[in-house]
């Protein structure tokens, strides 16, 4: 049967823009048709950007790849029109489990709390995921939405300009030009678009190998997240055992520094490492090997004048805690309303050195977490791995040990506590819904708060008054009014009010709180979207 990632998805054809005189002008260029591109290219087509991506490939990813995606971006996802394929195919999980050795330490949740409409995680092949988000622009498309992807086009020069970008593309038929207001480079840890324009990454590069082996195999292990360190199958070293969609199972082993990595995955030498791991009563077939180093490094600035990075191409991380494709789609999620506000000369274009700002800390945040879980994962001195075993032992009996074991701080949100969008908080409320944080989703009536909010500002009132509209220069606000009345659940109490008995949040585009108040008070409020859109307030 021929693999989804066998087969092109968006071929090869000739465009218009090919056989113009002078070079197209385009609004958006989007270089990359991974997951992050595609995000970003659906994100601005559903609020009618002209997206255009370039992709020197025509089909989805070879390998699982990336294959575990957290609660807040599933969320993102469903605000992109394509959450619940992702969710109906994936493996959904919430429990993890920690072994040392060949015994069991302890167990976590990841989500113990009810009252929000996606788990903590699933885990889905990225080959699927890149398929859900190829139909989705597809659908755009035919609904007349202005987002196109072009296969076997590759970038090979870039220039940017103050006022717009030049690209050469070379394609099957030749090279073309073409002018772009705004790229967007989402080319991947390697970024040919990086290079072209002699930038780098500053960070640091980690030595351990790590073998991973998707198999095909019929096991009676449990949808959890299962973490060994120094197991009897692989002894000083780590392994870590993920279900996914189809049968297939993720293994990683790590396999330390000096290794013949061509060696390594050969099927003679995976083969007996697995059998030792699952034991020879279980059958298995190998679908995709691949060995890898990683590193925890970022450009120092996202934004190079017209030219925005997201995605691998603007940072990397190890890949315990699933933070490589998690936090590519945050970064679109920032980006794209803040593009598209400069776009309609509504905001200045120094709203997008806030990106720079918050994806810059988002990323810190995500390399701090992915470079400890690393310390911990591979000890580098005998003292580092006496006190790391000294922690798992304790961790078996008692629970103040157990937040100290860093088998990959998984993904969360991050919250913009220091960003120049936020206004002064005016509510003693929850800290988890203080302005730069996440909007925690929560029950409403039949449906879910998150449902009712994105891509554009909304004021989300509870048991207080407030208009049902605002335009505040030309930005117009929704009200979603709530009362606690309604609130059987009381999450909505627990997560927006706290001790207080009425609340006025208001909300952007990509969900997070930006100003809250304990009443409705305009000039605050219009005050608090002039700064939330880079403006003076």
């Amino acid at each position: 049967m021929t693999k989804i990632f066998e087969t092109p998805l968006y071929p090869y054809t000739r465009n218009q823009d090919q056989s113009a005189p002078s070079p197209a002008r385009r609004k958006v260029v989007i270089i990359g048709a991974g997951p992050v591109g595609l995000a970003a290219a659906i994100d601005l087509a559903q609020q009618g950007i002209e997206a255009i991506i370039v992709d020197e490939n025509d089909k989805v990813s070879f390998g699982s790849r990336a294959i575990c995606f957290a609660k807040r971006p599933l969320e993102i996802l469903d605000r992109l029109g394509c959450g619940d394929p992702m969710v109906d195919k994936g493996v959904i999980w919430n429990l993890g489990k920690i072994f040392f050795d060949d015994r069991q330490v302890y167990e976590f949740n990841l989500l113990p709390e009810t009252g929000h409409r996606r788990p903590a995680f699933i885990n889905l092949q990225q080959y699927y995921f890149e398929e859900y988000l190829v139909n989705r622009a597809r659908e755009l498309e035919q609904q007349g939405a202005p987002i196109e992807i072009r296969g076997g086009n590759k970038v090979i020069d870039i220039k940017s300009h103050a006022d717009h970008v030049d690209l050469t593309i070379d394609t099957p038929n030749g090279t073309y030009q073409l002018e772009a207001d705004w790229v967007i480079a989402c080319d991947g840890a390697a970024s040919p678009t990086r290079q072209m324009m002699g930038l780098d990454f500053v960070g640091r590069i980690f030595e351990d190998n790590f073998l991973i082996a998707d198999v095909i195999m019929d096991a009676p292990f449990p949808t959890e997240r299962w973490f060994w360190f120094d197991p009897p199958f692989n002894k000083g070293q780590s392994a870590l055992l993920h279900k996914q969609p189809d049968g297939v199972w993720r293994i990683d082993l790590q396999l330390g520094w000096d290794i013949d990595k061509e060696e390594e995955k050969k099927p003679e030498n995976v083969i007996p490492r697995l059998k030792a791991m699952l034991g020879d009563d279980v059958n298995f077939e190998l679908e995709w090997v691949s060995i890898y180093t990683f590193q925890c490094r970022r450009m120092e600035k996202f934004r190079h004048g017209r030219v925005l990075f997201a995605g691998d191409s603007a940072h990397q991380v190890s890949p315990f805690g699933a933070r490589g494709a998690n936090s590519g789609l945050q970064d679109t999620d920032n980006l794209c309303w803040k593009l598209k506000l400069v776009i309609e000369d509504k905001a200045p274009e120094s709203l997008l050195d806030s990106y720079d700002d918050e994806r810059i800390y988002g990323a810190d945040e995500n390399i701090l977490n992915s470079s400890r879980s690393t310390d911990f994962i591979t000890p580098k001195s005998d003292m580092s791995r006496l006190l790391r075993d000294a922690v798992l032992d304790l961790s078996e009996h008692y629970e103040f040990a157990r937040p100290l074991v860093n088998s990959g701080r998984l993904s969360v949100p991050c919250t913009y506590d220091q960003s120049q969008l936020n206004s002064a908080d005016k509510l003693d409320g929850p800290a988890r819904t203080r302005p730069g944080s996440p909007c925690p989703d929560a029950p409403v009536g039949d449906d879910f708060l998150l449902n009712h909010l994105g891509d554009q500002f909304t004021l989300l009132t509870i048991n207080a008054d407030a208009p049902d509209e605002l335009d505040v220069d030309g930005i117009k606000i929704k009200r979603l009014a709530l009362s606690s009345a309604d609130d059987k659940s009381n999450a909505i109490k627990e997560r927006y009010l706290g001790d207080q008995q009425q609340a006025v949040y208001l909300i952007r585009p990509d969900q997070h709180v930006t100003a809250r108040h304990e009443t409705f008070d305009r000039q605050y409020f219009t005050d608090a979207l002039r700064r939330a859109v880079g403006k003076s307030a």
